[in-house]
């Protein structure tokens, strides 16, 4: 049996993936091919959340294990195929490619196609660019100013009578 994902950025509005890999494929499998398919570098954290139909977070499958107590399943992406998790046509997962940010693609089961297999996971459509894959936090070309003046912290002199009706330190360390 093959799924075809289509594969969707909120962030590139002309970006489209689709994959066809077998139901019987592992997660770390699917990882793999849509790296491929993004040119993303494979040294970062990824991991898949299988979504209900609101895209709200239910089952996460992790690249790697995670400490977690013995009452949560724990899903790894090498250990767990496809089909343990997925079963329904339009079922929704996320893959977060940017695991700082969270940022995401969203991902949709479109098309269960029964009595057939693939030899490897293949990309069927590729259409635009891929978002950045990571976000660059460079403080220093100014996109962040740390150039704080009067207007953020107040003014510079310190009116005493603006702390009336609070407890000083002094009088918390005769009560304890």
């Amino acid at each position: 049996m093959i799924y075809r994902f289509l594969i969707l950025s909120d962030e590139v509005d002309n970006f489209k993936r689709e994959i066809q890999i077998n139901s019987d494929a592992s997660f770390l499998d699917f990882h793999k091919a849509i790296l491929k398919a993004t040119g993303y570098d494979e040294n970062q954290l990824y991991s898949f959340f299988i979504c209900d139909d609101d895209w709200s977070k239910e089952t996460e499958v992790t690249q790697i294990e995670m400490d977690t107590s013995s009452e949560e399943d724990n899903f790894v992406m090498e250990s767990t195929n496809l089909d343990e998790l997925i079963e329904d046509e339009r079922q929704k997962l996320l893959y977060v490619f940017d695991s700082l940010s969270e940022r995401v693609f969203f991902i949709e089961l479109r098309e269960i196609i029964t009595g057939k297999t693939l030899e490897a996971p293949v990309c069927t459509k590729s259409i635009g660019t891929p978002p950045e894959q990571l976000i660059d936090y460079d403080l220093s070309a100014g996109n962040i100013s740390a150039d704080f003046d009067n207007e953020f912290y107040g003014e510079d002199e310190f009116d005493e009578d603006e702390l009336e009706g609070f407890t000083s330190v002094d009088d918390l360390d005769e009560r304890f």
